[in-house]
């Protein structure tokens, strides 16, 4: 070994191939590598980055930027580049401080990027369209879709806020129809609440796009119940005070009540027959506080309760002359007249309250006699009257008249159906 070190040739030969190995060595430390420039420098293309508007959003609407999204092309040295497309922290901007409401043609800004790395936006300007913004503020209507479970149904929705803002561009303004929340109540079985998101509609029904709306979302609940009607409460009013008292007035707190129950019960009902006011002995006014009683398959009532107020008052008599008697029951093939009273007419003495009696005429009462069933010949019938509500007749004037049934002039009589006897 020593005899070769010895040998220049061999050093030489030895000096030559270390050199060639640290020439190739430094050769490939400079060489470049795909996508660099050969000194060192990367280049990047990002493409499909959105544009964001820079602009006063209280007052202006963007209705238009075309394109949406642009490419950008990077370059620089690889560890920016690295930290640029690692951190994510970059965007495209575009400012609309400095102009109005028009259509524009404006340059894009790339931002966030680092100084020593070279951004190119393609392409460089974009056209924008800018209209001033308009508020509206709108009520929220509820649209109920789907059909509750057997036997139940939906009630009135509330929403909650139940008005909103919507904001569009000046130039629909006049298109926002409505704005509505869509609630599905199909099977439901009990009251249903959920957060719906809001959706502006122009007047054929169809969604605006460009509306904001504020808030978004509201909170909606949409009550379940059973079929329900509201119908007339009608409080029967029984017995009378005694004499020498009369009823001036009933109140009733309400005089409708809510009806849930069967739909067939429902369909059925004109009214609804409430609790009973007893008058008899009262001899001065008197709040009662009563119970609607639920009837025939009725399951709720709303309210469930009524206050009657009745007001007595000492009671005056008026004696009402000339009332006609009128007959009712009458046989078409029969002509039927009174013979007693001659005039047909009697006088009646009726007692009450001294506001309804005063105003009481002879043509607000109706004497009536009831023929019905009698055969031809005169017959001595009692006066029924018909008298206006809280007013009653006088004592001792159990009248009675004589009435004559006969054949009409000109046709032969007939024999009226006779009534079988009474089972014994």
């Amino acid at each position: 070994m020593d005899q070769w070190l010895r040998n220049t040739n061999v050093v030489k030969v030895i000096a030559l191939i270390i050199g060639i190995m640290l020439w190739a060595v430094v050769r490939a430390g400079n060489a470049p590598i795909a996508g660099t420039t050969g000194k060192g420098i990367l280049e990047e293309k990002i493409g499909n980055v959105a544009v964001t508007p820079k602009y006063d959003t209280d007052q202006f609407y963007v209705v238009q930027i075309d394109p949406a999204q642009v490419t950008l092309s990077l370059t620089g040295r690889d560890s920016a580049m690295k930290k640029v497309m690692n951190s994510g922290a970059y965007s495209v901007e575009l400012d609309l401080t400095k102009v109005g409401k028009g259509e524009y043609l404006l340059p894009v800004t790339p931002v966030g990027f680092p100084s020593d790395v070279t951004v190119k936006a393609t392409p460089a300007n974009v056209r924008v369209v800018i209209d001033d913004k308009k508020n509206k503020s709108m009520p929220v209507t509820v649209n109920v879709t789907g059909i509750p479970a057997v036997g139940l149904k939906a009630g009135q929705p509330v929403a909650k806020p139940k008005q909103v803002t919507v904001s569009v561009p000046s130039r629909i303004y006049d298109e926002v129809e409505s704005v509505r929340a869509d609630v599905n109540v199909e099977k439901a079985q009990s009251a249903v609440s959920s957060k719906v998101k809001l959706v502006a509609y122009n007047k054929d029904g169809k969604p605006i796009e460009t509306a904001v709306i504020n808030p978004a979302v509201v909170e909606v609940e949409v009550p379940i119940t059973s079929p329900f009607t509201l119908v007339p409460l009608q409080v029967k009013l029984v017995g009378e005070p005694p004499r020498g008292y009369a009823v001036a007035s009933v109140r009733q707190s309400t005089d409708k009540v809510t009806v849930f129950g069967p739909q067939n019960v429902l369909d059925r009902l004109e009214f609804y027959e409430g609790p009973q006011v007893n008058l008899g002995d009262l001899k001065e006014g008197k709040e009662f506080i009563l119970p609607i009683p639920p009837r025939n398959n009725v399951k709720q009532l709303d309210p469930d309760k009524v206050t009657v107020t009745v007001t007595i008052v000492p009671s005056v008599t008026k004696t009402l002359e000339a009332i006609p008697l009128s007959i009712i029951g009458q046989n078409d093939g029969f002509d039927t007249k009174v013979v007693l009273p001659e005039s047909g007419q009697l006088n009646l003495t009726v007692e009450g309250a001294q506001e309804l009696i005063d105003k009481l005429k002879p043509q607000d009462v109706q004497g009536i006699l009831d023929v019905s069933n009698l055969p031809p010949g005169k017959h001595e019938v009692p006066v029924t009257w018909n008298l206006p509500t809280f007013v009653k007749k006088g004592p001792q004037q159990d009248f009675k008249a004589t009435v004559e049934i006969g054949a009409k002039p000109g046709k032969p009589p007939e024999t009226p159906p006779t009534t079988p006897p009474a089972a014994p």
